[in-house]
């Protein structure tokens, strides 16, 4: 397993397209909140500018941001955007979660 974070190429395209519509360039800010029916929860905003100690990942001209706290819970995972039936999202699949609820947001370590 790899120690860094990644981003797939469904994931970069959204951001980019999210980014053409508004006009603007904007980057995926990824974090880890505590809460949730599992313990921890996933946090997806869309944000122009990275903070100081923020991790920069990068594909195909689309970036996402990771802070220093969430990245410890974050290692070896990749950031994916599906469109399913059920409807379309940001989602992480993330290794070291132990378990994790039906709705897929909320994990345990």
């Amino acid at each position: 397993m790899s120690d860094s974070v990644s981003l797939s190429p469904s994931a970069a395209e959204r951001i980019k397209a999210i980014g053409a519509r508004e006009g603007r360039p904007l980057m995926l800010r990824v974090a880890v909140e505590g809460g949730g029916c599992s313990g921890f929860q996933y946090q997806f905003d869309l944000v122009e500018a990275a903070e100081p100690d923020d991790t920069r990942i990068e594909l195909n001209g689309a970036a996402a941001l990771v802070d220093v706290v969430s990245m410890a819970l974050l290692r070896g995972s990749e950031i994916d955007f599906v469109d399913e039936l059920a409807g379309a999202e940001f989602r992480v699949r993330n290794p070291n979660a132990k378990s994790s609820c039906g709705c897929g947001v909320s994990f345990s370590i």
